[in-house]
């Protein structure tokens, strides 16, 4: 953790704190120190909205699940359904489909 033992002060009218902590609260940051350092050395905070990758990793533990318990009874029983197989690759495929949107909402920002 960087050591911070150098302090500036200014200052400012109440409505532009204000507005400066209307806007730290709208990028979730609870720090203010951090807020304004982050502002003051790059100039802007990129906020992503990651629900869609939460989404994701969901699909990936539910299809990865179906993998295992079809895996399990392939090998208790010494075969698989076509039907099966099918539900998997019909995972993956709405897997594929999540992830595209989300890079290609990545590949949109500044």
């Amino acid at each position: 953790m960087k050591r911070t033992d150098t302090q500036i002060f200014i200052k400012i009218s109440q409505a532009d704190k204000d507005k400066i902590l209307s806007r730290m609260h709208d990028a979730g940051v609870t720090n203010l120190s951090a807020y304004m350092r982050k502002m003051a050395i790059d100039g802007h905070m990129i906020l992503l909205d990651l629900s869609d990758v939460n989404e994701a990793v969901r699909l990936m533990k539910i299809n990865s699940n179906n993998l295992n318990q079809y895996a399990k009874k392939a090998n208790q029983t010494g075969s698989i359904y076509i039907e099966d197989i099918n539900q998997l690759k019909d995972q993956q495929q709405e897997i594929w489909e999540v992830l595209k949107e989300i890079l290609v909402r990545l590949s949109n920002i500044y």
